[in-house]
């Protein structure tokens, strides 16, 4: 497979940055460089602005329908290029093909959704108090939109704040990842060859910082969309409330798994490894503090280890690989110091706890048991494939754990209990728990968090809202 080099996509046109410089792309699974993407400076985010700002003036002027059918071109290019994307996205990100190709695939259902979601931005008719008087509200796009997307699912992310948007009737410059930027830019690519004019969607990569701070304030800008970390999260969001700009943010999260004594066992072991051994853990929503009540104890825990200590490690290239390498070398040493730390505070290694190799950045799937609740693991994002394993007697004592952090995305739980049920569905303080199955990310459910994990949502009937704002006509005769 030829890696290609990446360039940003401006007012229809695919360039190298105007100043020439650019970035090095690393293989994850050996550290070497296949690639190099642009390095975008203000000349080229001026460029960027420009071409959004006149392009929306058309843009918003399109039909639903027409932007509905663009959009729906735009899906069926991906799904045709799918597995030449998927392969590019295993090369720059690590992840095993089947689930680099799973991302490109649900990226054109995603599209499609927003496609049906674009005839549906209905405003309303209010009655009237007086006679002769008619009251609407009308639903119409925001404007251009400043999206930030990051490297652990390098289509997922952008695809939904893209296609929210230009169903919408916003136009948009992603700021996509330079560390995975060849999928994110054939994402793009398909709304381009399916005729989305020049300017309604733009793609820079370059410094992160930079890049925020000029386009957040700028008067071009009219709309947010973050993916990361919450500390930049919460600065950003800062930095676009300065300007009276809204913002989605989806940021990290720290998702407990109660597994209470009536649960399927079995069934709960088989979806928690699976589930945490995707993407090596680096997964926003990825199972972390699982919480087991006494009596499945053991009968959890041993399963759980052993599912994850035969996972194959491995390039994703590899078809037997469950788990392939971290994205990234910075995570090996940030995962390392929360194993550490977990250690010295008296937590057993159940299994992993270390690198593998001295090529590429593969790290074991770890499970640590009996951690302390001051333990860094406990309370930091290890956004790798750690999983803290400790033990509850009460039911109160579960939710106070699960509760107890100021994360809220997402939370997982087992049980057979239809009262247990329903008391999570009551206290549970998470933007999206899933009970007995692992039910999250389709295109037609919200996905978003409370509390620290973000504000918004990014999916669902919901999702286009962020990119509308309402206007009241009221009019007598």
């Amino acid at each position: 497979m030829n890696y290609p080099d990446t360039q940003l996509l401006i007012d229809g046109a695919w360039r190298p940055a105007r100043d020439g410089r650019s970035l090095p792309v690393l293989n994850p699974a050996t550290g070497a460089e296949i690639g190099r993407v642009a390095r975008a400076g203000i000349a080229d985010l001026d460029e960027a602005l420009a071409a959004a700002d006149r392009a929306f003036a058309e843009w918003r002027r399109s039909s639903p329908l027409h932007r509905s059918d663009l959009m729906r071109k735009a899906a069926a290019l991906l799904r045709e290029r799918a597995e030449a994307i998927a392969a590019l996205m295993v090369a720059e990100q690590g992840k095993p093909l089947a689930q680099a190709r799973i991302e490109t695939l649900a990226g054109a259902e995603i599209i499609e959704w927003f496609a049906e979601e674009a005839r549906r931005t209905y405003g309303q008719v209010i009655p009237a108090r007086l006679p002769g008087v008619t009251q609407l509200t009308v639903k119409e796009p925001l404007g251009p939109v400043a999206a930030f997307t990051p490297w652990n699912f390098p289509i997922n992310q952008a695809v939904r704040k893209v296609s929210a948007a230009l169903a919408a009737g916003c136009t948009i410059i992603v700021k996509a990842p330079e560390e995975t930027p060849a999928s994110p830019a054939e994402l793009v690519r398909c709304f381009v060859d399916a005729g989305v004019p020049a300017g309604v969607v733009n793609l820079v990569y370059g410094d992160p910082a930079e890049i925020s701070s000029y386009l957040i304030p700028h008067p071009v800008i009219r709309k947010v969309s973050f993916t990361g970390s919450t500390a930049v999260g919460k600065q950003l969001a800062a930095m676009a409330g300065l300007h009276m700009k809204p913002a989605t943010m989806e940021l990290g999260g720290h998702a407990p798994v109660l597994v209470f004594e009536d649960a399927d066992v079995d069934a709960a072991v088989a979806a928690m490894a699976a589930s945490k051994l995707r993407n090596a853990g680096q997964v926003c929503i990825s199972p972390t503090r699982f919480l087991v009540q006494e009596a499945v104890a053991d009968r959890f825990t041993e399963g759980f280890t052993a599912a994850l200590a035969a996972a194959k490690v491995g390039p994703g290239t590899d078809p037997d690989s469950a788990m392939g390498p971290l994205a990234n070398e910075r995570r090996i040493p940030a995962i390392e110091r929360l194993i550490r730390d977990a250690l010295d505070r008296g937590a057993r290694l159940a299994t992993g706890g270390a690198r593998i190799g001295n090529e590429g950045w593969f790290f074991a799937p770890t499970v640590l048991t009996d951690v302390p609740a001051d333990a860094a693991v406990m309370n930091e994002e290890p956004f790798g494939p750690i999983a803290v394993v400790n033990r509850f007697r009460s039911d109160d004592e579960a939710f106070a754990e699960a509760n107890r952090l100021p994360y809220g995305l997402a939370s997982y739980a087992w049980t057979g209990s239809s009262a247990r049920v329903q008391r999570l569905q009551d206290e549970i303080q998470a933007g999206m728990l899933t009970i007995n199955h692992i039910g999250l990310s389709l295109p037609e459910l919200p996905f978003g968090g409370i509390g620290d994990s973000g504000m918004g949502t990014e999916g669902g009937s919901e999702a286009i809202g962020a990119y509308l704002q309402t206007r009241l006509v009221t009019r007598k005769g």
